[in-house]
């Protein structure tokens, strides 16, 4: 499957806040929106870099969602290859990201897209892992 991360715009999505946060993409089918994820070189709050390797230009990728309905047809995985594209082109050397350590994380489906488990933390009581995939 092919997909094609566009940028966001107002009216594509209703939450005002991730708006104002650069990097927000989106794929549609049609008019339905079934799939987001941010790509963002400002590092996130839960992220220590204590636990990275070193990167001049590391993005962070987050708020990566599949509509329920549409997960397990090769979107996720689709939009993971779209967003190494969209890395390179902005010249990233490193993609890095948390999930959620529970079985509803997205660690597993992170391995399988190659991403490597650089540490485990609690931030605020949640229990995280960390990834990265060098660029």
């Amino acid at each position: 499957m092919q997909v094609a991360l566009e940028k966001a715009h107002a009216n594509d999505i209703a939450v005002i806040r991730d708006m104002a946060i650069p990097g927000l993409y989106i794929v549609r089918d049609g008019a339905q929106l079934i799939a987001t994820l941010r790509l963002a070189a400002k590092k996130p709050w839960a992220i220590d870099p204590a636990y990275f390797s070193d990167s001049k230009s590391p993005l962070y990728l987050t708020s990566m969602a599949v509509e329920p309905d549409r997960q397990r047809q090769g979107i996720g995985r689709a939009c993971m290859l779209d967003a190494l594209r969209v890395a390179r082109e902005r010249s990233g050397d490193a993609i890095r990201l948390d999930a959620y350590d529970t079985r509803a994380g997205a660690g597993g489906f992170y391995e399988k897209c190659g991403f490597r488990e650089v540490g485990r933390v609690v931030y605020r009581n949640t229990p995280l892992i960390y990834y990265e995939m060098l660029l």
